[in-house]
């Protein structure tokens, strides 16, 4: 296992070396794509001095877009007021002004309650308010007795308040280092202080990635928003990039939900039918079956039978033709009968918050051994003996160096554009103890690297390598192919528990009398039982509290 020394603390302008580099970068891979005005951000703030570049940061980093100067306090910058200056100069900050009206609760809130008290006494209402009022609700009073004009010059003779300009510069330059909106530069922080451990890239091997994300702003008729959707959509569908498809499939069933719940069926039909991306197919089914269109809807339901994106797909085709073609008699779902017919076991009643422990116990108690298998061991088995593989920048899906999971991991993309790495791999695989070899020395050299799919603590291997040991090399090698078709969906869903002994062991689904089986679990029940694994859906009884456990023999 890997140990490094990492610092106990990060120099004092660490946020600024870590911004540099992220600059740095877009601007190696971007900066041919970016607008006249993101260039003269990157630009300007060039000319600005380290430390004026570093107040910049601090305010940047922050949440807020309002600060107040006089409460301003970093000990690794000298000479604030100066910078304060410098940033104004350039057009990184400005004073506050009329066109910032709309953020006078922000700005209020930068000031204490007893601040405002003060400014409230200033303004001379003819009754003040209680001193024992909650700043809340002073604020809320303040903004509805006095408009902005009046309140602005009182507060500024308290401090004066600077707004953060280039907002969105900034942001733009995050996204096109992370690839996402959510990620922030924290991710640095905890690479550097050993917190999270990424696989190392070349640079030059990362690909660029682009995406295009669209939001309807103002209330509109839904009739204006379905025209203009219409219209936008037509425009730009045939021109996306891969990596924007999953950005306009989203986006397609957003406006589609939202037209199906403004009771516009047909127009939602419309719209859903401009992607297959779960769970449009479904929609358009019951859509379909609301306009009486019965028979269009079970071709759909065949179509979706004959080739499934998922197992709530699957099962939902098989359940919802059915229940069309049967309208006088009620339909059973196929999870619901596969738990009918499951057996049952009886286990005291205080797990009843914990009924897997309380399952490993019952089969302990019969002479098994038993861990919790659900997901974790067979991801950790997939991405350990597939780790270059999910990682390969030659894919084109790592962007940058602190990426967790490729852009393309959730697609299936993923399956076509790995498709020969894998099966080379497999081939490799052609005995347990290569398979032995390559999850365990992989486990090893990367250990506390961030993997999207590795758990790390000490026995997670032993209990991927315990699964290796009871099944057949070719049943673990369909299992891991059938992962890598759907990774968004087939790596969930497994059985809870794997229980073993010398002679026998058994995957099991364990239900409590509440719980129900997903479509997903279903899935793997029907897997496995196609390829020869032994799994099993188990249901829980509970035994009271004044009856003694007697596990069955």
């Amino acid at each position: 296992m890997q140990n490094e020394a990492f610092p106990q603390e990060l120099p004092p302008k660490y946020y600024h070396t870590y911004f540099c580099l992220l600059l740095d970068f877009v601007k190696k891979r971007y900066l041919g794509l970016l607008t006249p005005e993101e260039n003269k951000f990157l630009s300007q703030f060039d000319q600005l001095s380290e430390n004026a570049q570093c107040l910049f940061i601090r305010f940047s980093n922050r949440s807020k877009l309002f600060f107040r100067t006089d409460k301003l306090s970093y000990n690794e910058i000298p000479d604030l007021p100066a910078h304060l200056e410098a940033l104004l100069q350039a057009g990184f900050i400005t004073f506050t002004r009329e066109e910032h009206d709309e953020d006078l609760p922000e700005i209020l809130n930068l000031f204490t309650k007893e601040e405002l008290l003060v400014i409230t006494k200033l303004l001379e209402p003819e009754i003040l308010p209680a001193k024992s009022i909650k700043k809340p609700d002073l604020v809320r009073w303040l903004i509805y007795e006095y408009d902005f004009k009046a309140l602005i010059p009182l507060l500024t003779t308290l401090s004066n308040i600077v707004k953060v300009n280039f907002e969105n510069e900034y942001m733009l330059m995050k996204f096109l280092f992370f690839g996402n909106r959510h990620t922030d530069m924290t991710e640095f922080v905890m690479r550097d202080l050993g917190h999270v451990h990424f696989q190392p890239f070349n640079d030059d091997d990362l690909s660029i990635r682009l995406e295009i994300f669209y939001h309807i702003q103002g209330e509109l008729p839904p009739e204006e928003i379905y025209d203009w959707f219409m219209n936008w959509q037509a425009g730009i569908a045939n021109n996306l990039s891969f990596v924007a498809i999953p950005s306009y499939n989203r986006f397609v069933l957003k406006i589609a939900v939202w037209m199906e719940r403004k009771k516009m069926l047909s127009q939602a039909l419309n719209i859903f039918q401009l992607t297959d991306h779960s769970p449009s197919r479904e929609r358009r089914v019951r859509i379909l079956t609301k306009l009486n269109e019965h028979d269009e809807a079970i071709a759909l339901c065949e179509e979706i039978l004959l080739n499934p994106q998922n197992a709530d797909e699957r099962f939902f085709s098989m359940d919802y033709s059915e229940k069309i073609r049967n309208t006088k008699k009620r339909a059973t779902k196929k999870t619901t009968q596969a738990l009918k017919a499951a057996e049952t076991i009886r286990i005291p009643i205080e797990y009843k918050f914990q009924v897997e422990l309380g399952a490993i116990a019952y089969y302990n108690s019969l002479g098994y051994q038993a861990f919790f298998s659900e997901n974790e061991p067979w991801r950790n088995l997939f991405g350990l003996l597939f780790w270059d593989i999910i990682y390969d920048t030659n894919v084109q899906a790592i962007h940058n160096p602190l990426q967790r999971v490729p852009s393309d991991f959730f697609l299936p993309d993923f399956y076509f554009k790995r498709e020969s790495l894998l099966k080379k791999r497999i081939m490799e695989l052609d005995s347990k103890d290569k398979i032995r070899h390559a999850l365990s020395s992989t486990f090893e050299k990367m250990y506390g690297a961030a993997n999207v799919l590795v758990s790390w603590y000490e026995g997670a291997s032993q209990r991927a390598l315990e699964i290796v040991d009871k099944i057949s090399i070719e049943q673990l090698i369909q299992v891991l192919m059938e992962m890598a078709n759907n990774l968004r969906e087939n790596t969930r869903g497994f059985p809870d528990l794997f229980v073993w002994n010398e002679e026998e062991y058994h995957f099991y689904e364990i239900k409590s009398p509440t719980d129900h089986l997903s479509s997903q679990q279903l899935h793997w029940q029907h897997f496995f039982d196609k390829i020869g694994i032994k799994s099993e859906i188990i249901r829980v009884k509970w035994i009271p509290e004044n009856e003694t456990f007697k596990p069955d023999f």
